[in-house]
């Protein structure tokens, strides 16, 4: 059965961060009769949002009685499955949504819905930017920029570009993009998933749920644990594999010679990797990624190979913050997992003073000793508590240093670091345990950089 937009009016959003409020902005545009609850504090902006429309909310508490009256409840990502008003809602027979749903209801669109551990956010910015280049009505939001209801809450657009954390996947009921895009399944986030790689595994893969077949999924057929979900789960869609170690006379994208190769319908595309504004091999694929989706839409071939090579990377992702005394300093304080730190690293061709730490989630850093034995000159950690990266990391590099600031990390790894080097903050961590979000983390890390 599909939910129907029409069949609930007593809703209850559980959250009011980005997509709460959005949930909460779209329902009332809608008619809906809305109360919104969250356990912490309400950020002020967002207050007032609720207040200038008239909606009723609470703060530091979830009230059970009043929540427990929903007809829909509308949880934001951040809250677990397993939270105990979660889990009361449901066990009264209440549905529990995400907000992707929710908005999903309300939007005629064509949706292109990009996911993966790694590269979302960037492949999600550079379609965006490839389809406003070629003058589509399109819109760019869900896990970057605004929320997917805030945005619908505003206007429907003909084209959204969504990137979509495994958490807004997990409540999805009918939501179904017409381009699904899978970039990279790699372990994160698995403290939500009871340490449990499969489980998140599984959480990425919902992506292509309500697949139809006149939907198209473009996956990275170099990934060796989405190649076992293709395997084991037969979606009849139509598939777009893209590649940087195998060629295809299919449609898709490979490498080969030094250039992408892009195949759909029926006509070819090529464009060297030193034309990409992207550079390093985990942009390739994202490219690559954006490439094929955007020709699926017919995109005119001067177009997209003019998109590709004049894009501006999204801040806080292997960002160039400045040049001091001959030492380069990066910010990739979005890399929040492992995997994301070892294609920081790996696009480095320069010795690396390494700032890492923060709140640690589960992470396993074996991945990272080949590259960091091959690359990292001295770490430096950011955290409050930095044992486990002391105990891995303090017999392979030296020096190590503790520090428990964006400013003690700075000067301690300008200390270090020689002409030529590169100061690199990729954290591989949450930010949780000393900022606000990883945006707060890399803004400190660019001032502190540029008071030097």
């Amino acid at each position: 059965m599909k939910f129907s937009e029409t069949k609930y009016q007593n809703i209850v959003v559980l959250g009011a961060g980005e997509s709460g409020l959005g949930a909460a902005l779209l329902a009332h545009k809608m008619g809906k009769e809305v109360f919104v609850s969250d356990v912490g504090k309400i950020a002020e902006a967002n207050k007032q949002q609720l207040k200038s429309h008239h909606l009723k909310f609470e703060e530091g508490e979830h009230s059970l009685e009043r929540i427990l009256q929903a007809e829909l409840l509308i949880k934001s990502p951040g809250i677990p499955d397993q939270a105990p008003v979660v889990l009361a809602a449901r066990s009264k027979g209440i549905p529990v949504i995400s907000e992707i749903e929710f908005a999903s209801w309300f939007s005629q669109a064509f949706i292109i819905g990009i996911t993966g551990t790694n590269g979302k956010t960037t492949t999600t910015a550079l379609t965006g930017h490839i389809l406003q280049h070629a003058g589509f009505d399109v819109c760019v939001a869900g896990n970057i920029g605004k929320s997917f209801a805030a945005a619908l809450a505003e206007a429907d657009h003909e084209y959204f570009v969504l990137e979509l954390s495994s958490f807004q996947l997990d409540g999805i009921v009918d939501f179904r993009p017409d381009i699904a895009v899978l970039l990279n399944i790699t372990p994160d986030h698995l403290d939500r998933y009871g340490n449990c790689f499969e489980a998140y595994a599984v959480s990425k893969w919902r992506i292509t749920k309500n697949l139809t077949e006149k939907d198209a999924f473009i996956y990275n057929a170099d990934d060796d644990v989405i190649n076992k979900l293709l395997i084991n789960n037969n979606i009849k869609t139509r598939k777009f594999p893209i590649s940087i170690q195998k060629s295809f006379t299919t449609e898709g994208a490979f490498l080969a010679k030094e250039s992408i190769n892009i195949k759909i319908n029926k006509q070819d595309f090529n464009m060297t990797l030193e034309q990409l504004a992207l550079q390093g091999k985990h942009n390739t694929y994202n490219s690559m990624a954006a490439g094929v989706a955007t020709k699926l839409l017919d995109i005119r071939k001067e177009t997209l190979k003019q998109s590709l090579s004049d894009f501006q990377n999204i801040a806080h992702r292997i960002e160039f913050v400045a040049n001091v005394h001959g030492i380069a300093y990066y910010n990739d304080s979005k890399a929040t997992s492992v995997n994301a730190t070892w294609y920081a690293l790996e696009s480095m061709d320069r010795p690396v003073v390494w700032i890492v730490g923060g709140l640690d989630k589960g992470n396993d850093y074996n991945s990272l000793v080949p590259l960091v034995k091959q690359k990292v000159k001295a770490i430096i950690c950011l955290g409050a508590d930095n044992s486990k990266l002391k105990k891995f990391f303090g017999e392979l590099i030296e020096p190590l240093i503790e520090t428990t600031s964006v400013d003690q990390a700075v000067m301690a790894a300008a200390m270090i670091a020689s002409k030529g080097d590169v100061v690199l903050l990729s954290p591989a961590c949450a930010s949780f345990d000393l900022f606000k979000n990883y945006e707060e983390r890399g803004d400190l890390f660019k001032n502190a950089v540029k008071a030097l």
